[in-house]
């Protein structure tokens, strides 16, 4: 035990000398007071400098937030909106092309009425000129028949040339009359 005035003599290994508890605790509170007063501040300053930068984004992107959403919003309305006129032009487009087509069988079934009754028309001129030719030639024969058969010319005589006009004239009266009476039966 004789060991143990020496070592307190000496200095304890856990409790410092009282100058270096001193030069120590003093150099604590210069350090304590120089951090506080210097790079405290300055801390505090780039902490707060850094922290209205990331609310002066927050708020950045909180309005470009709306404003994407307002902007998609009025696409949103802009398609809505195209997309309705794209179907009334279709459906317009639908009444005009119904318009047309009937117009235009409108117009088709006017020209083929207007060919039918031209080629009626025609067909009944025809018919007319061939009669006429067909009784011309028929009376000429009928003529020279009976020039034949009498003996005498009679193609210039006027009362033979009424006699053949009347003789057809009263075949195509029985001849009508004919087809009147099949068309009543």
């Amino acid at each position: 035990m004789h060991n143990a005035p020496v070592l307190a003599a000496e200095g304890s290994l856990v409790i410092p000398a009282l100058p270096d508890l001193i030069w120590g605790t003093f150099s604590f509170v210069v350090l304590l007071v120089l951090f506080i007063w210097k790079v405290l501040p300055r801390l505090n300053a780039l902490l707060d400098q850094r922290s209205k930068a990331i609310a002066g984004r927050i708020d950045e992107a909180k309005h470009a937030r709306e404003e994407a959403d307002r902007v998609l919003k009025q696409y949103q309305d802009q398609l809505a909106e195209a997309r309705a006129e794209a179907g009334r032009i279709r459906e317009e487009a639908r009444e005009e092309g119904k318009r047309i087509i009937v117009e235009l069988r409108g117009q088709a079934q006017a020209e083929a009425d207007r060919v039918t009754a031209q080629a009626k028309v025609q067909i009944q001129a025809e018919r007319q000129s061939a009669l006429q030719s067909l009784r011309a030639e028929v009376g000429s024969l009928a003529l020279d028949l009976a020039s034949g058969v009498i003996g005498e010319h009679l193609a210039d005589d006027k009362n033979a040339t009424s006699l053949v006009d009347r003789f057809l004239a009263d075949l195509d009266l029985d001849r009508t009359g004919e087809q009147d009476a099949t068309r009543t039966r």
